[in-house]
């Protein structure tokens, strides 16, 4: 008996629900961000937001483990970085330091890292490179660009590719030492002509703070033209030159040894503050995550209580109206 009632319920039923009309919808963006609730209004769905949940911890894992292989990779080339600097601290007493000298031939050499997710310690040595080209360039001047680091070299091949001599890409693909960055220095002494060789780089002062640095280092004309004239130079006229070896062999042999130990301290230092930005930066990340982590699950209890909810009024609406039916 009930079943036919069923069947004679159905017969009737059927032709309004066919009568209906079916749209051709196009699926929209939030479609799967969000579902239909009662009455038309649109909710979040809870599923979506778990996902999202496992999205986020599972970046915040990913930056967390970055962050302590930026801390322990600092930790190995800081110690290496200070004690470098007693290297190229007698050739700034001996010959000088002059960043502001007017020479003919300038390379700037830009330091800069291979991966990102490091701060802004690649554009901010790209910005000292390019204002040192504006400042010595004119028409009888030529400044040419020698860059390490891929970084560096995708942003400097925009606007300035044809005045790069050389560039040199994953020098910290292996450890650091003095044998492997005098192999560099060479190479680019070989390969550039010049009177001033400017270094740029990031000098590493913390984890949190790095300065921007400029050393010069004068090619061996330059030096004894400006010793002659009495330029700005170090403690150099106070020596006497004793030996079979003239003064320009010697200056020869103290400008490519100066330029192996202010390259070998600036790699070092460009290293260490290439670390300490990435750890800031995945510090950041990670508290970023968890903020968002804390806001989505505020998200979705409130959409699951909301759900919880819409569910008991039907369920208790219902009974209501079956006892009404009584």
């Amino acid at each position: 008996m009930a079943m036919a009632v069923f069947r004679r319920e159905g017969r009737r039923l059927l032709p309004s629900i066919a009568a209906r009309p079916i749209a051709a919808t196009t699926p929209s963006p939030l479609s799967s961000d969000r579902e239909e609730g009662p009455f038309g209004v649109r909710s979040i769905s809870t599923q979506v937001v778990r996902n999202r949940m496992k999205s986020v911890k599972n970046i915040q894992k990913i930056t967390k483990a970055m962050k302590m292989v930026a801390a322990s990779k600092l930790r190995a080339v800081q110690g290496r970085a200070e004690n470098s600097r007693g290297l190229w601290q007698p050739f700034t007493a001996l010959l000088g330091d002059n960043p502001s000298i007017d020479v003919k031939k300038s390379v700037v050499v830009t330091l800069s890292s291979d991966k990102g997710l490091c701060g802004g310690i690649n554009s901010t040595v790209v910005k000292v490179s390019r204002a040192l080209y504006k400042l010595n360039a004119g028409p009888e001047k030529d400044v040419k660009f020698v860059i390490v680091g891929e970084k560096a070299k995708a942003i400097m091949f925009r606007d300035s590719k044809n005045d790069i001599s050389l560039t040199v890409t994953e020098l910290n693909k292996n450890p650091l030492n003095y044998a492997q960055v005098s192999v560099l220095a060479d190479d680019i002494l070989k390969n550039v002509e010049f009177d001033a060789l400017r270094i740029v780089y990031n000098k590493f002062h913390s984890v949190v703070a790095f300065l921007p640095t400029v050393a010069t280092v004068l090619s061996p004309e330059i030096i004894e033209k400006e010793s002659e004239v009495g330029g700005k130079l170090g403690e150099l006229d106070s020596y006497e030159i004793e030996g079979g070896e003239t003064k320009g062999e010697i200056l020869q042999n103290l400008a490519e040894f100066q330029f192996s130990c202010v390259m070998f301290n600036a790699v070092l230092e460009n290293a260490c503050s290439e670390m300490g930005a990435r750890m800031s930066a995945m510090d950041s990340s990670s508290r970023n995550a968890g903020e968002m982590l804390d806001r989505l699950t505020l998200t979705y209890n409130r959409t699951r209580q909301a759900s919880i909810t819409t569910e008991l009024i039907e369920i208790i609406s219902g009974a209501s109206a079956l006892e009404a039916a009584k």
